[in-house]
């Protein structure tokens, strides 16, 4: 792909386009508004397969375990919306290697479905957890850096302390081969930058309790979520995952501000480095909270 093509590429498409989303849904709760924020939005976005990705944190006890359980949360979502969109396991593990993928389902669905698409008609990846699928993709057909768009809510801002994010840090070897393969790449970083996206208590009893079942269900979990973490009665929790989503519905910068910058390289020291002639890549370094909240209330409310 010519410099030019890239470019183009890195530019909020103007017309619908077909849409895969990598997510580790069962996390947290972010998940599952940028699912249903995706879905609810197709008359633009034509979701053709949503991806689990492997997480470990305190609510699992494998990488493979938090694949797992995302895929059972991706498909409760999916029943409660009426959609039968297709879903595929991801990797059990973390990549081991730059040179060797984690064979999945996921991945081996996104090698080969990137062969039914060009530079000229990307399919759009949208990836809201460890990059682990994404970029066993990549190692195991070329084609996905010419024929995607990787979308990827990862990382801190880069004018943030460190880069030790829980997307990036879970899978780092993952996340340098994304940003360093010369796919066209948009990066949301998250302190910095989406966690000026947030939703509280009474946004949530005001605008989402009792309008319907989805919008119960998403304030349920959000209000489980912050009990867990005992957060009290005041809190605004980051919906960070929406954002990704949103980016692709980001016409006349409606939701978010974006740059073009050299793409950084993720160092294992939580840091970023500069390479020097590295590829482009779009950075997103400000997002317009009311506009966005008030289009995903509409969303994730309606009937």
């Amino acid at each position: 792909m010519n410099k030019e093509q890239l470019l183009r590429n890195l530019e909020v498409p103007a017309h619908p386009v077909d849409v895969i989303l990598d997510t580790d849904a069962f996390n947290e709760i972010d998940d599952q508004y940028a699912i249903a924020y995706l879905l609810r939005n197709g008359d633009k976005l034509r979701t053709k397969a949503i991806y689990a990705a492997p997480f470990f944190n305190e609510k699992v006890s494998s990488p493979a375990e938090g694949m797992e359980k995302s895929y059972g949360e991706i498909q409760r979502l999916l029943k409660l919306l009426g959609k039968d969109t297709a879903v595929y396991k991801g990797s059990m593990q973390y990549l081991l290697s730059d040179k060797t993928p984690v064979i999945s389902p996921a991945s081996l669905d996104l090698a080969e479905r990137a062969n039914q698409y060009s530079p000229e008609n990307p399919l759009y990846v949208v990836a809201i957890g460890a990059i682990t699928n994404v970029a066993s993709a990549i190692l195991l057909n070329p084609a996905v850096r010419e024929n995607t768009v990787v979308v990827w809510l990862g990382g801190h801002a880069l004018h943030y302390h460190d880069s030790n994010e829980f997307n990036m840090r879970q899978d780092i070897g993952a996340a340098r081969i994304v940003f360093g393969c010369g796919v066209p790449l948009v990066q949301l970083p998250c302190q910095g930058v989406v966690s000026a996206f947030t939703i509280s208590m009474p946004e949530l009893e005001c605008w989402f309790k009792g309008k319907n079942a989805l919008s119960d269900y998403l304030t349920d979990i959000t209000l489980h979520e912050m009990e867990r973490r005992g957060a009290g009665n005041y809190w605004a929790k980051p919906l960070w995952d929406v954002t990704a989503v949103a980016w692709l519905l980001n016409t006349n910068n409606r939701f978010m501000l974006s740059r073009t910058v050299t793409a950084p390289l993720p160092s294992f020291d939580n840091l970023y480095t500069q390479k020097p002639a590295h590829h482009p890549m779009q950075y997103i370094y400000l997002i317009h909270k009311p506009a966005l909240m008030q289009d995903l209330i509409k969303k994730m409310t309606e009937n």
